[in-house]
């Protein structure tokens, strides 16, 4: 692939990234040119992190390079990624002066910086073994607990980045205001998930209610896997509307129930090998929609069987559970759920009030990344 400099019009103190001319081309392409972009950033930005001339803190630096590309850079990139499609497509509909596409990138690893913290500290409350197909962080024999830390100096990272690139953008305190907000939401959407698993709630029924489970997975996911990254698109091209946002948002809570029921599915019955991760939902006994909706269709002989093995840390009890979802027909139960959200999603995004300042297609493209997604 030949390459070209950066816009002159680029800021001064941008890297020179491998750069591929702009033409017009549909989102898919876009997707594919973006991802190499988005990369390649990456590593720029790990330099740029980690490059501390401070002589007492160069350990520091060294760890932090570590930190960041053990843990960061392997997932999906669907929040980073959405981000940067959204950008495109907006500052196309908006025909913009200045194109701040480097910008949205960085943005988009600020995004994937903050997963990545919060996977370090679930992982380590869940005692997870596995994530995105390597040991989790924590489990490191050279890492242990000082994880806990490594989590916090990401989300400090996050931070640095802003101020460094978007300092002097019209919209630098409503991003920094979004991630806060996002960030305190989400922490508290964990929190509800830890107190829901604890052993005597484990075991109640009210533990495993809709209302519960929709509380937990609107903060614990839906708000900064499908919210932040679309909003933080919208002020950089410059919609800071609050009603535009506030409806935009509903859609896209819509998006991280329909995202976290997939992945709950995908805990129980995915391939390790393609999900990265093995699943523990059963044993750790989580809120989860499989568990939720099967106390709601099963019969009172198979509530107590569910009821007497869920959360426990044995392949037999395991066996139990998953025995009484197949009695259920559980796969064909998720199915049914995964066509009648796809069609309500669709639906909600034909109505959108504001279709002349976002273009639906922000919304169909993620749409369409999600439904019937295998990992």
């Amino acid at each position: 692939m030949n390459c070209i400099e950066r816009a002159q019009s680029a800021p001064k103190n941008e890297p020179k990234i491998c750069q591929v001319p702009h033409v017009n081309i549909g989102i898919e392409d876009m997707e594919k040119r973006e991802e190499t972009l988005f990369n390649e950033t990456f590593d720029v930005i790990t330099e740029k992190l980690t490059n501390n001339v401070n002589p007492d803190l160069r350990r520091v630096s060294t760890w932090l390079k570590q930190v960041l590309v053990y843990n960061v850079p392997h997932g999906k990139k669907n929040r980073g990624m959405a981000l940067v499609l959204a950008y495109q497509v907006l500052k196309k509909n908006k025909k913009l002066d200045s194109d701040k596409s480097y910008q949205a990138r960085i943005l988009g690893w600020c995004i994937e910086i903050l997963q990545a913290f919060f996977l370090i500290h679930d992982d380590i409350m869940d005692q997870s073994l596995t994530r995105r197909g390597q040991p989790c962080w924590y489990k490191k024999e050279d890492v242990g607990l000082i994880a806990i830390n490594d989590g916090i100096l990401l989300n400090s990272c996050i931070y640095s980045l802003l101020r460094e690139n978007f300092s002097k953008e019209p919209a630098y305190l409503q991003i920094m205001h979004l991630f806060h907000e996002i960030t305190d939401l989400t922490i508290k959407g964990q929190c509800l998930d830890m107190l829901n698993s604890t052993p005597e709630m484990k075991k109640n029924p009210s533990a495993f209610t809709q209302d519960v489970y929709s509380a937990i997975v609107k903060y614990k996911t839906a708000f900064y896997s499908f919210s932040l990254p679309i909003r933080l698109a919208f002020y950089l091209v410059g919609i800071v509307q609050e009603e535009v946002h506030e409806k935009a948002e509903e859609i896209l809570l819509k998006f991280g129930h329909f995202f976290q029921v997939q992945d709950d599915f995908l805990d129980c019955y995915g391939d390790p090998a393609v999900i990265g991760k093995i699943g523990r939902d059963i044993e750790e006994g989580k809120c989860c929609w499989l568990f939720v909706t099967a106390l709601k269709l099963c019969n009172e002989e198979q509530k107590k069987i569910l009821l007497e093995n869920y959360a426990i840390e044995d392949v037999k009890n395991v066996a139990k559970v998953r025995e009484i979802y197949d009695q259920l027909n559980m796969r064909k139960v998720y199915q049914d759920y995964e066509e009648q959200s796809y069609q309500e999603i669709k639906s909600l995004i034909e109505k959108f009030e504001y279709p002349q300042q976002v273009p639906l297609d922000v919304f169909h493209w993620l749409l369409k990344k999600i439904y019937r997604r295998s990992k």
